[in-house]
């Protein structure tokens, strides 16, 4: 297959990539890899949010860093729900409008104070205390949090099969 198509198909290139290097691995196991590649897929779209928000923020001098943070995870947070919902557990689609309405509350719930209190305690951290380049910090902040995102997302948020 072309590399055009698997650009196009990531998630067929993980696939394979899976199936050719291990085929012990369970299937569950597999679906598991799987899912946290998706994550991180679409993390990294949520990565480019809020890492060009706040280079836009400071670029512009709108005002003090952590504000700027706190704006660019929201903004991140609402890309990365949409998108998880779409993409990352769509094995799980919501029944109604109210389950989606109730699962982009428990989002915002658990990965929004993970992200939101993680991002700013260590953005924090890393300028004012350590003198750390603000998109540097930041970059550091995100990767951080990404674990126990994931493990919530995939056990709190999106465990519901309604």
């Amino acid at each position: 297959m072309s590399d055009t198509f698997f650009i196009c198909h990531p998630e067929r290139r993980i696939r394979r990539i899976l199936r050719i290097r291990s085929r012990r691995i369970s299937r569950f196991a597999r679906a598991g890899v799987l899912r946290w590649l998706k994550f991180n897929l679409v993390g990294l779209g949520g990565v480019l949010v809020q890492l060009g928000l706040l280079e836009a923020w400071t670029h512009f001098s709108l005002g003090n860093y952590l504000l700027g943070t706190a704006l660019a995870v929201e903004a991140a947070l609402i890309h990365n729900f949409g998108w998880h919902c779409l993409y990352t557990w769509r094995d799980r689609p919501a029944a109604n409008a109210t389950t989606v309405a109730l699962r982009a509350f428990r989002f915002h719930l658990s990965n929004g104070s993970v992200s939101l209190l993680g991002n700013l305690f260590l953005m924090h951290l890393l300028v004012t205390v350590m003198g750390s380049p603000v998109l540097l910090a930041n970059a550091i902040a995100i990767i951080s949090c990404s674990a126990i995102n994931f493990l919530l997302g995939d056990r709190f948020v999106f465990g519901d099969t309604s």
